[in-house]
């Protein structure tokens, strides 16, 4: 596998959009001060949190970002990388495994959309109801450095597009290339032709996070769906 350089800025990630959402916990109780209690008993279950005081089994605490001189210089998006590597899915996604998370990111807002278009799509298709809006926002980040590139190898078990297959393929590569000190890898969307992702194995190359734009996928009755800018 070939090695390749990598200096750009403003790849993409996409993550649901919860600021218009009231918070979950806020219906059980009457007052802010009750709700702060709720939300500190929620804190307590948070896999972020404890990854962040205790580490596990696979994540090293000390790998992830933190506040930098003082509570007062908190760099953005410290929590928004913790939680990629924290917050999984059951078995995994197609770099990564069920106890530990990557940051999957993609040169182009399209790309971002249709791989997590996908995966609401999966979820849909569970319950058969195909309606439903959802909305998500960039979140924009810098890498620097040279990464292992699948773009010569599109036939590479690990860019099946079955989940069944591929995803048990993605994870062996991806932890074969963290043994030999990897921190990332460049591959082809699988979800959308011609599109460039990239993902990040280790927290600490996800540099410069900040907010971009937001846009709503939206599902009206069947699996295909359209994307709107807010």
């Amino acid at each position: 596998m070939r090695i390749a350089g990598l200096n750009d800025r403003g790849l993409i990630r996409l993550i649901p959009e919860t600021r218009h959402k009231p918070p979950v916990l806020r219906g059980l109780v009457d007052t802010d001060d009750e709700a702060e209690i709720l939300a500190g008993l929620e804190g307590r279950t948070s896999a972020r949190l404890i990854a962040e005081r205790d580490g596990s089994p696979a994540l090293d605490r000390r790998e992830l970002v933190f506040a930098r001189r003082s509570h007062d210089l908190k760099v953005y998006g410290q929590t928004h990388i913790n939680a990629a590597f924290t917050y999984t899915r059951p078995g995994g996604n197609r770099f990564n495994s069920g106890d530990r998370g990557a940051w999957y990111c993609s040169y182009d807002v399209l790309t971002s959309a249709e791989e997590v278009g996908f995966h609401r799509t999966r979820e849909l298709g569970y319950i058969g109801i195909y309606e439903d809006e959802a909305r998500y926002v960039e979140l924009l980040a810098d890498f620097i450095g040279d990464f292992p590139d699948l773009h010569d190898n599109p036939g590479h078990p690990a860019l099946t597009p079955d989940p069944d297959i591929g995803y048990p393929e993605g994870q062996a590569l991806a932890a074969a290339l963290r043994r030999e000190g990897h921190r990332g890898l460049l591959y082809p969307s699988v979800r959308h032709e011609g599109g460039h992702c990239f993902v990040a194995f280790d927290p600490g190359i996800v540099q410069n996070v900040r907010p971009g734009a937001s846009w709503k996928l939206i599902w009206r009755g069947t699996p295909d769906y359209s994307i709107e800018g807010l």
